[in-house]
């Protein structure tokens, strides 16, 4: 009679922290294997650190996607942004999906968004 993943994980289910803890190291003790990947996230005891959170990014590129219906007006607000002359400025736009700024905080970056997007442009934030 075969056991079913079922019935092992309703044993498991069952057992004290004590028991699963035994049951754990006879497990890795059989099969040659560690269970200390899940536990190098907790705060250990001896030491009280605690595993790294992965950094929350701060550094945004605006990415203009598409210039939409109104290319002049998007040329005009790109040059206000960037302070491009006028040929870069229609370069830039011309050559979409291409970054208009780059490594700018947060709110620069939803704000130059936002002008982008009231003139219509399409842009993308990454």
């Amino acid at each position: 009679m075969a056991i079913t993943k079922e019935e092992v994980l309703g044993f498991i289910e069952n057992m004290t922290v004590l028991e699963l803890s035994v049951f754990v190291k006879e497990l890795e003790e059989k099969f040659g294997v560690t269970a200390l990947a899940p536990m190098a996230m907790m705060p250990t005891a001896a030491t009280g650190a605690v595993a790294e959170a992965p950094a929350e990014q701060t550094e945004f590129d605006v990415i203009l996607s598409s210039s939409g219906d109104k290319k002049i007006q998007v040329i005009k607000e790109v040059r206000t942004i960037t302070g491009l002359g006028l040929k870069e400025a229609k370069a830039l736009v011309d050559e979409a999906p291409k970054p208009v700024k780059q490594a700018i905080s947060k709110e620069e970056a939803a704000s130059i968004k936002q002008k982008l997007e009231e003139v219509g442009a399409v842009v993308e934030i990454k």
